[in-house]
């Protein structure tokens, strides 16, 4: 059975909303890391920002591609050690 669009494009932006929620800048912020870390969690809150817009546009393809792009971002900078989250997440692929 096929993915319900609708359905899948609500839960990424929920999982992208509840990660940024969780995930806190690890790195001071007065150094290139620093800089880097907010590049990425200003890349992520925009991306929600375009999905939320195209969700309430009625664009759940470019809303859900939002979604997973901003998703990626954060989730890049978790595994680069950019950001802190809970050890009982599962919101984000950590060893």
């Amino acid at each position: 059975m096929p993915a319900d669009l609708d359905e899948k494009t609500d839960r990424y932006g929920r999982m992208l909303a509840d990660a940024l929620e969780e995930a806190a800048v690890a790195v001071p912020a007065e150094t290139p890391l620093g800089g880097a870390a907010a590049e990425i969690e200003e890349m992520a809150v925009s991306y929600l920002e375009d999905g939320r817009h195209f969700r309430e546009n009625d664009d759940p393809v470019n809303a859900l591609a939002s979604y997973s792009y901003g998703y990626g971002w954060l989730d890049a900078g978790v595994r680069m050690g950019l950001f802190t989250v809970p050890d009982d997440t599962h919101l984000f692929t950590m060893e």
